[in-house]
């Protein structure tokens, strides 16, 4: 088991969506669980969502919805966010950059996820 345990669970949002624009709206619950020996503080963030056209987008930024949360071992924290993208499905993935007490930062992965709305795959 990793130090750091990320689970995703994106939902499409049906009625901020406008695919005429095109425009697919999606929010994403992440719950980062430490199964590590020591605390851990989230420093920062690197998204890349890539759209069923090859588009790219690129996020960066300090901590989670204005937090950088501290864990302690077999502590939990849990937020959600969205994103917008131009095509009906996409992906997500990334990392975290944590900082255990000690002062060594490592990379926590995030596992490829699929945006997709209701009734993509047939």
């Amino acid at each position: 088991m990793t130090e750091i345990e990320i689970q995703t669970k994106p939902i499409y949002i049906a009625e901020q969506s406008k695919p005429e624009e095109p425009r697919y709206v999606f929010s994403y619950t992440i719950r980062i669980t430490n199964h590590g020996q020591q605390a851990a503080q989230l420093l920062s963030r690197h998204w890349r969502i890539l759209d069923e056209n090859e588009q790219l987008q690129e996020v960066r930024g300090i901590g989670v919805v204005g937090e950088q949360p501290r864990l302690e071992p077999g502590e939990s924290f849990s937020y959600s966010s969205g994103v917008i993208i131009e095509t009906p499905t996409g992906t997500m993935e990334g990392s975290y950059t944590m900082k255990r007490d000690d002062g060594s930062q490592f990379e926590a992965d995030i596992a490829t996820f699929a945006l997709l709305p209701p009734n993509a795959l047939h």
